[in-house]
């Protein structure tokens, strides 16, 4: 951009969708998952930001920003196979080239449509994770009481075992389309995972026979670039920590610009001294920092949580930005952090949360937020563009 201008980019979803606006209940905030908050602020840059690999270095995703798969596969809301499509060719229009799926995400869904578009595309010139930890069936409905809606017609089951794994990865090769993974997450092993509660201690000694090896075998044999584990609480991780060697893992629900305290003081500094990074899934907590009134993936928005976004969001347009711009950046500006991968259900919420990454956020935007105690002091934030 050969210019630095104030832009208020009122982006519409594919069909006319209305600037997002606070609205009270989980159903009709669902009536309006494909609306889009504007990106407010100086837009300085004209590429992504993007990680520069050196000799000797974990692997890592090319590209700061990605794209998670929830919504794609229909998580809060039911969406099409157009807009999947269109998404993705937004993402990749823009440059990014990180993609994250799951076979969790809509039983299967998610990696179909994400196969649909990737596997046309030059396979060495983009970056795909999924998820290994539960093995689909076919089944005349698909599992009850989940989070997704209009599934695929699949049944789970939880296997964290090598022969889990192995079957898992294939499984996800089938539906993507795709010859090869390059990062491979063990999922929700955590007692925050209602299926598991405290039984995931018992799922991850499996794992730590089954899984965390034979995915470091893949590794060494050069079948995957890297493995970790992506988890919503921090248990297992530093679990894994005592007895394995995992490259990167994703934080899902962990390090935001709304809750970020125990990340930042025990689980990255954990991982930082051992090379090993972290994406940060969910950095909008599920849409609470775009003004959605859900909360992570629970749906409950803790006690206060409203008042600290609303004191956020007048600070934020004291100095002429938007609060999930700030929010974007804040999860991506820590050093350990490699990527966040925002989930989006159309074009235009891909395009709003790419130039979220493109904005020069005042210093003295942070430096109220710190005096307001409204962020961490320590907590490491992005440098004005």
């Amino acid at each position: 951009m050969t210019a630095t201008r104030r832009n208020l980019l009122a982006l519409s979803a594919l069909g006319g969708a209305a600037a997002l606006m606070p609205r009270s209940g989980q159903t009709q905030d669902a009536q309006h998952a494909g609306d889009v908050t504007p990106t407010i602020g100086d837009i300085v840059r004209d590429t992504l930001p993007v990680n520069v690999m050196q000799t000797g270095q974990r692997f890592r995703p090319p590209t700061r920003i990605g794209l998670g798969g929830v919504p794609i596969g229909n998580g809060f809301a039911a969406g099409t196979d157009e807009d999947a499509e269109a998404t993705l060719e937004a993402a990749w229009a823009l440059g990014i080239r990180y993609f994250d799926t799951s076979p969790w995400y809509g039983l299967g869904l998610s990696e179909r449509r994400f196969g649909h578009f990737l596997h046309t595309r030059p396979r060495d010139e983009f970056v795909l994770s999924t998820k290994v930890g539960r093995l689909l069936t076919a089944a005349p409905q698909p599992s009850s009481g989940t989070m997704w809606h209009d599934p695929s017609p699949f049944a789970y089951r939880y296997d964290y075992t090598a022969d889990g794994v192995r079957r898992s990865i294939e499984d996800s090769l089938q539906r993507l389309g795709i010859s090869r993974l390059d990062i491979v997450y063990i999922h929700d092993l955590s007692p925050e995972n209602k299926d598991m509660g405290q039984r995931w201690t018992a799922y991850f000694d499996q794992a730590a026979k089954g899984a965390i090896p034979a995915l470091t075998r893949m590794r060494e044999e050069g079948l995957i670039k890297g493995w970790g584990l992506g988890v919503n609480t921090p248990q297992a991780v530093l679990r894994t920590l005592e007895i394995g060697d995992p490259d990167i893992v994703l934080l899902a629900t962990q390090y935001s610009i709304l809750r970020h305290d125990e990340a930042l003081t025990h689980t990255l500094p954990a991982l930082a001294p051992r090379g090993i990074s972290a994406v940060i899934g969910a950095p909008l907590n599920a849409g609470y920092a775009a003004g959605r009134n859900r909360y992570d993936y629970g749906g409950t928005i803790p006690s206060g949580m409203g008042r600290k976004r609303a004191a956020m969001e007048v600070i934020a347009k004291k100095h002429g930005i938007d609060l999930r711009t700030t929010a974007l950046q804040f999860a991506a500006a820590h050093p350990t952090v490699a990527a966040v991968i925002p989930g989006a259900r159309n074009a235009a919420q891909m395009q709003a949360n790419a130039k979220s990454m493109e904005v020069s956020i005042p210093t003295a935007f942070w430096d109220e937020l710190r005096k307001n105690n409204l962020i961490a002091q320590t907590a490491p934030v992005p440098a004005p563009v």
